[in-house]
């Protein structure tokens, strides 16, 4: 499926922290339990009502009710600790927006790849970084733990250790710091950046060919610096529900449900 590039209004079906799918299928009476970094828009966050929803929100109840018949509800956690919580048992699955890593996969197991995105820099409009070596000597912002921090630790050995790094335990501090020029760019999922340009006027991606391009993928307009995909994280003595999931993963991308999910999340 086609990647797409920006974002839309996230009208998606919502849903409460707890969601409640029909019992059938090959699902029974138990309840899972979804371990989430809330907010991270547009995967999962809430609406003013307290509603939670989101792209991760819609693909569980397509998964984890509609296909398997299992009740199911998210649980909000810090990502930086998302895995050691999961392996202590605190939660069934991670379904976070989290990328499939090889360090992460000596933790857990993962369920097949469900999202591709690619580690992206915003900064403001008036910014006099214009390239991806003018941040050398600045400070950027990331989120704890995420592949964003990864790829800007990768920046700062690049740069001989020339780049100071603030972490910050949700993406939206990142954010803020930003607008409040405490950081002049932040380095975070393509799509979750997309969402914060499109809400404020004053951001901008920063431009240029990136890791996309080098692998020959349809690269989007804007610098990436690495390519992803998106797991669901299992604990690994859990093989009979990561199967479970993988099918149900593959029956909602032949019934067309993926791409409709996708298309009220995603466009362009």
């Amino acid at each position: 499926m086609k990647r797409r590039t920006y974002l839309k209004g996230a009208a998606g079906a919502g849903a409460a922290f707890t969601l409640a799918g029909c019992l059938g299928g090959g699902g029974d009476s138990e309840t899972i339990t979804i371990g989430s970094d809330i907010p991270y828009r547009p995967f999962e966050y809430e609406t003013t009502e307290g509603e939670l929803v989101g792209f991760d929100v819609d693909i569980a109840q397509a998964i984890f009710s509609d296909q398997l018949g299992y009740e199911h509800e998210f649980q909000q956690t810090s990502f930086d600790g998302i895995i050691p919580s999961l392996n202590n048992g605190n939660f069934r699955v991670i379904m976070s927006a989290m990328t499939i890593t090889e360090e992460r996969a000596e933790q857990i197991d993962f369920s097949d790849p469900y999202f591709t995105a690619y580690q992206t820099i915003v900064v403001l409009n008036d910014s006099e970084i214009a390239a991806k070596e003018d941040l050398q000597g600045k400070t950027v912002g990331v989120q704890k733990g995420t592949t964003g921090a990864a790829a800007a630790d990768e920046l700062a050995e690049e740069f001989g250790g020339d780049l100071s790094i603030q972490r910050y335990d949700q993406i939206t501090g990142a954010f803020d710091a930003l607008i409040n020029n405490q950081v002049v760019a932040v380095i975070n999922d393509n799509t979750v950046n997309a969402e914060f340009v499109e809400q404020n006027e004053n951001v901008k991606f920063l431009e240029g060919e990136g890791a996309a391009a080098e692998q020959g993928k349809n690269a989007p307009p804007y610098l990436t610096l690495t390519v992803e995909e998106y797991g669901i994280g299992f604990r690994q003595d859990d093989d009979d529900l990561r199967e479970e999931v993988n099918g149900a993963l593959q029956a909602i991308r032949d019934d067309g449900t993926y791409d409709e999910i996708y298309s009220e999340y995603f466009s362009g």
